[in-house]
């Protein structure tokens, strides 16, 4: 509705994952590269991890669309409340193994193992990944553990990516997780966006829906906005997208604080303060770096993935500084180390 007024294509803030408007923080660009990377370079099972709304579901979509190409075979699980038999069940149906499903257990581990061995030989990469892994129950979770047995002195056959809220953290660290636990071969955390990003978010979003180079938030709207959201994306959209609403139907051109605090109210929101991210040191060149590992990633991928370049208050991690030499050689044609 408003979005013919304001001259926008899209509607720029709207609550479902769109890789459109990935808007990469540090952390972001970390949590996509690292996946792609894991992925690529089979290291078996990782997790993504994070408070509701802080963007799992939508780097996930990103990192699904950077490697989707013939010479990798994914497996996306969305809804993870099933048992054992059903959770088997849907992954073979999301590989094509559709004889398979109907077998017992021992048939279907035997017709997936083969898969995997002809994948490799044919040098595919078999992925599977996992959202809202934290409602995963102990049982499945031991099911998830025993795929990562299927290996090679080159790793793993299938690469697992695990993400879901924090309590997937909660989860892996009790002492019966143990095993599956020293799995994991990276982990990657999304935190709340700080006070001067969730400035840019929104500014980042404006301009991918069509909006020019004003925002329509007064400056102390946006501070509201960072407050009432505490920094968690999806709250931003939904606080900015009744804000926008509100301002149409009034007929004011811009988004006040009083608008945003009226939304909020409605939203049964309370906010809490917003700090700035904890950062690590670095500056432009280490934010850069890392978009250019991003980029590098998804050429391996063979898939396209909008990476935006901006600046980084982050240092990337010891991960992002060594997977240049190694993305090199995949670039080279060399698939595992």
């Amino acid at each position: 509705m408003y979005e013919d007024s304001y001259g926008l294509r899209y509607k720029p803030f709207g609550i479902d994952p769109d890789p459109q408007f990935l808007f990469l923080t540090g952390q972001h660009r970390e949590a996509a590269t690292g996946l792609i990377y894991a992925i690529l370079k089979h290291r078996g099972l990782m997790t993504l991890t994070g408070e509701a709304g802080t963007g799992k579901t939508t780097i996930l979509r990103a990192v699904l669309k950077a490697i989707g190409t013939s010479s990798v075979q994914v497996a996306y699980v969305p809804v993870p409340t099933l048992n054992p038999a059903e959770f088997l069940e849907f992954v073979l149906l999301q590989f094509g193994l559709l004889n398979a499903a109907r077998a017992n257990k021992a048939e279907r581990l035997l017709v997936f193992e083969r898969f995997l061995l002809k994948a490799n030989e044919e040098n595919r990469t078999v992925a599977l990944i996992i959202d809202e892994a934290h409602k995963l129950s102990k049982e499945l979770l031991e099911e998830v553990r025993l795929l990562t047995n299927y290996n090679t002195r080159h790793g793993g056959l299938i690469q697992v990516v695990l993400a879901g809220q924090t309590e997937l953290d909660e989860v892996l660290r009790q002492s019966d997780m143990a095993q599956l636990k020293q799995r994991v071969a990276y982990r990657f955390t999304l935190r709340p966006l700080g006070r001067e990003d969730v400035r840019e978010y929104i500014a980042y979003r404006w301009s991918r829906a069509g909006g020019d180079s004003r925002i329509p938030f007064e400056e102390d709207a946006l501070d509201a906005v960072a407050r009432y959201s505490s920094g968690i994306p999806r709250l931003i959209n939904a606080i900015c997208d009744n804000a926008l609403m509100m301002a149409f139907a009034e007929g004011t051109p811009s988004v006040s604080a009083a608008i945003v605090q009226s939304v909020a109210r409605d939203l049964d929101l309370t906010g809490s303060s917003v700090a700035a991210p904890p950062s690590e040191g670095g500056g432009v060149e280490d934010g850069l770096e890392t978009l250019e590992l991003a980029v590098m990633a998804t050429e391996m991928a063979g898939g396209e993935l909008a990476l935006q370049r901006r600046q980084s208050r982050e240092k990337g991690s010891w991960l992002s500084r060594s997977a240049r030499k190694l993305l090199m050689l995949g670039r080279s044609g060399e698939r595992h180390e």
